[in-house]
């Protein structure tokens, strides 16, 4: 019944595996059932525009996880995905690597509600918590907490920036996952208030042949205890 919400096995296997990626069949049983929870849900609430098993797959699931084929994330790093709607990226990563310590975090009740529902479904571990960014990165309780800290969001790098890097601690990383032409220039000086400095960039393909940007943004220094602005102030003007 659950081989409906994405591709069989075998093809799931074999197209990680062309990335570089294993998976074993614990890890392809948890992402069926992932599967099917948020292709059941959406059908009632608005999670995603992706329900079709080879999208679901390949845009959601596979360019997840190749966060770790381009990023180096140690064993047992505490990661927090910021604004993360139906758990992309985090649910993914945490289903592939159960070492992490994942926090998820969205401004939005229902969406909250959907994740602890499909992390006691698929079942993992993971913490879900409804709070606005610009709010958890002012709690001390997640200010400066997180090794890494992951987002997958459309708003410019300047405006994701100061979301994200107030949760990255010291020698952290954050991790923004965009879109092929998002342009970096105007982000750097935003970064490097914030305590940051960019590292590096990765372009790639999906197989379905969409193009994405990985963008590793290292945490040097504290980030001034101005930051994060509030959200209108964000809005009106960004770094």
């Amino acid at each position: 019944m659950i081989d409906i919400y994405i591709c069989k096995k075998d093809e799931f296997k074999r197209i990680f595996s062309s990335e570089e990626l294993s998976v074993d069949d614990e890890c392809y049983d948890k992402f069926s059932r992932y599967a099917e929870i948020l292709t059941e849900r959406n059908k009632v609430m608005n999670l995603t525009a992706i329900t079709d098993p080879q999208g679901i797959n390949e845009k959601q699931f596979l360019d997840s996880v190749l966060i770790f084929k381009y990023c180096d994330i140690p064993e047992n790093s505490s990661v927090i995905d910021v604004g993360t709607g139906a758990g992309f990226p985090g649910l993914a990563m945490k289903i592939y690597r159960p070492d992490i310590k994942l926090t998820l975090l969205d401004s939005l009740q229902k969406r909250v509600c959907f994740l602890e529902d499909a992390v006691n479904f698929i079942p993992i571990e993971a913490e879900c918590i409804h709070m606005r960014a610009e709010d958890g990165g002012r709690n001390p309780k997640l200010r400066e907490k997180f090794d890494v800290v992951t987002a997958r969001a459309v708003a410019a790098l300047p405006v994701l920036a100061e979301y994200c890097l107030p949760f990255v601690t010291v020698g952290g990383q954050f991790i923004a996952m965009k879109g092929p032409n998002e342009d970096i220039l105007p982000a750097e000086n935003a970064i490097k208030q914030l305590g940051g400095k960019i590292d590096r960039t990765v372009k790639y393909s999906l197989p379905c042949g969409d193009d994405r940007t990985i963008i590793i943004i290292k945490k040097l220094t504290a980030t001034p205890t101005k930051f994060p602005r509030s959200s209108a102030q964000i809005s009106k003007k960004s770094l």
